[in-house]
């Protein structure tokens, strides 16, 4: 394949556009945030973030490289088809369900991280435990769609894949590190406008290429390969399930998507920038999944890409660009590799800012640094997104497996977290110790069960596990889905059994070394960072919000409109399980 310099050109001109929308939104909002509250700018900007732009940078978020790529190849690989595309329907779920139950208690009691209830509710050292399957899930998913990125960009105008990791690295980092989240928010408009337009524009023509053939005959005709819309198993029919619960359920406790819920004018404003999410989602997949039928129905020895095939090849999962590249004229596929390129820096700067937001906030300065100043902790944000951009460059780089420690991690988060979230915010009288003993169950279970991304064979094989050629153990049962509930109960029942026995007097008090039942209030909880009377406020789940409402580090985990209201009475004052 010859150098193209015309695709090059098309690339620098992309990467410089969205760079100066990145460093003008930088400029634009430069002195948001009032004085002592920069490092929360940052973070959730001056929380006024509106319906337009904060449908776009929500929906950017998930509509990444990999959500594109992957829904494409699913199609196209025939064992799958559309059947196994879930990512559009999981995630616009996911959404959905983050609208309705997440997002407006999150918003309306003004915490700044998703880590932030964690660490009011279980203590610092609880949030930081779970800081570790929140920090990977967002770094290997960076990591991921960087490798991704790179092989697309190669796969087109042929020029190193790691130079082309590197510059794509640098720029997303860079506009992250001078604007935050508005720079992130404001670039995630144009990418989106960019990656539908370029998509849609490469569909008429390759659908319309001479070695195409119909797709709506080959959705249900065996022409070239199996029928894409494919089909599902009755043995499969679990490990489809727990699939499907992975993506609906665990896409919901993500740091990059209550971000943009915290970043939002109101508590309904979050909600609705839900649904406008899962809506956008949805339409976002539609040419992706035109583009994995379109290579299904293609007879790739009658164009220049030969045979065999590219599943024959190994390069399914390349399917998209192979399909801009080969069926598409040049000038469009040029255009279509913007819109690819668009949706990896859309996915890879949130979660560049995710990890850095949650370390800067959660663990330097919640949990170590507690009189440091905002001017530090912007400090310190700053550094991380460099450092963090930094390791998912090199991960994207260097590691062979970016992909299969992104499956482990995102488990972990829908096994870990996602049940500690349920927990922390609808179930009453849940403590530290049922927090770590559903952590620890949860870790074990997954990890026992095997990763045949990573060539991790199980401990526990669960029933309708097989061997495959590579005789790596394969598991049909929903271990994940059983993982998870394993781990929210565990949380339910040791909470409630250590609460008893402490209560009763079973356990002498001085036994309560994480001061999670006796000494509710003690030190752990009431140190600088949140230290708030309880005879001093209410604490009201739906209190309202208002626009660009900022909270001062002294009352970090509480409604600020809550001081207007005092009252002595007992009934008012033990709240200590809210």
């Amino acid at each position: 394949m010859a150098f193209h310099v015309e695709g090059l050109v098309a690339i620098v001109v992309f990467y410089l556009a969205i760079l100066a929308v990145g460093i003008w939104a930088a400029w634009k909002t430069k002195n948001t945030g009032s004085e002592g509250d920069r490092s929360e700018a940052i973070i959730v900007g001056g929380r006024d973030i509106g319906l337009l732009v904060g449908g776009f940078t929500m929906t950017a978020t998930w509509v990444g490289g990999g959500y594109i790529n992957g829904t494409a190849e699913a199609v196209y690989v025939p064992d799958y088809g559309l059947a196994w595309a879930q990512a559009p329907i999981g995630y616009s779920l996911s959404l959905v369900l983050g609208g309705l139950f997440f997002a407006k208690p999150m918003r309306s009691k003004g915490y700044v991280t998703m880590l932030d209830p964690f660490q009011q509710l279980y203590g610092k050292r609880m949030g930081g435990l779970l800081f570790i399957p929140a920090l990977m899930g967002e770094m290997f998913w960076a990591a991921a769609i960087f490798s991704a990125l790179g092989a697309t960009i190669s796969v087109i105008i042929d020029i190193n894949v790691n130079i082309s990791v590197i510059i794509s690295a640098l720029i997303a980092t860079l506009y992250t590190l001078v604007g935050g989240v508005y720079s992130v928010a404001y670039t995630d408009v144009v990418q989106l406008f960019c990656i539908f337009l370029g998509l849609w524009i490469s569909v008429p023509f390759a659908m319309s290429h001479p070695a195409v053939t119909d797709i709506g005959l080959t959705a249900v005709h065996h022409v070239y390969q199996a029928p894409w819309l494919g089909s599902i198993n009755s043995l499969d029919i679990y490990t489809w399930l727990d699939n499907f619960f992975l993506l609906t359920l665990g896409g919901i406790p993500w740091q990059a998507y209550f971000q943009r819920v915290l970043s939002s004018s109101s508590a309904t404003y979050a909600q609705v920038l839900s649904f406008l999410a899962a809506f956008g989602c949805l339409v976002m997949a539609i040419p992706a999944v035109l583009i994995g039928a379109i290579g299904a129905s293609t007879a790739w020895n009658q164009t220049e890409y030969g045979i065999p095939d590219p599943k024959s090849k190994k390069e399914a999962d390349m399917i998209l660009p192979i399909v801009l590249q080969y069926l598409c004229p040049v000038y469009i596929s040029f255009f279509g590799l913007g819109a690819v390129s668009a949706a990896v820096m859309s996915s890879a700067d949130s979660s560049i800012l995710s990890a850095s937001s949650m370390f800067a906030r959660n663990i330097y300065q919640l949990a170590f640094r507690q009189n440091a100043s905002d001017r530090e902790i912007v400090w310190v944000i700053r550094i991380t997104v460099l450092l963090f951009g930094a390791s998912a460059t090199a991960m994207a780089l260097l590691a062979s497996s970016v992909y299969g420690l992104w499956y482990l991690s995102s488990d972990l988060i829908y096994i870990i977290i996602f049940p500690q979230l349920l927990c922390v915010l609808f179930i009453k009288g849940t403590n530290t110790y049922g927090a770590i003993a559903g952590y620890l169950f949860g870790l074990v279970l997954r990890i026992t069960g095997g990763e045949p991304y990573l060539y991790l064979q199980p401990l526990i094989l669960y029933p309708g596990w097989y061997q495959d050629d590579n005789n790596l153990y394969i598991q049909r049962f929903p271990f994940k889905t059983l993982a998870m509930l394993t781990s929210f109960f565990t949380n339910v029942m040791v909470s409630y059994l250590a609460k008893y026995l402490f209560e009763s007097g079973t356990l002498p008090p001085k036994l309560d070394f994480l001061d999670a039942v006796v000494a509710r209030y003690s030190r752990e909880h009431m140190d600088k960072a949140t230290l708030v009377k309880s005879d001093n406020i209410v604490l009201n789940e739906l209190a309202p919000v208002n626009p660009r409402h900022s909270l001062t580090l002294s009352s970090t985990f509480t409604n600020k409109e809550a001081f207007n209201y005092v009252d002595s009475s007992p009934e008012l004052s033990n709240t200590e399980d809210n």
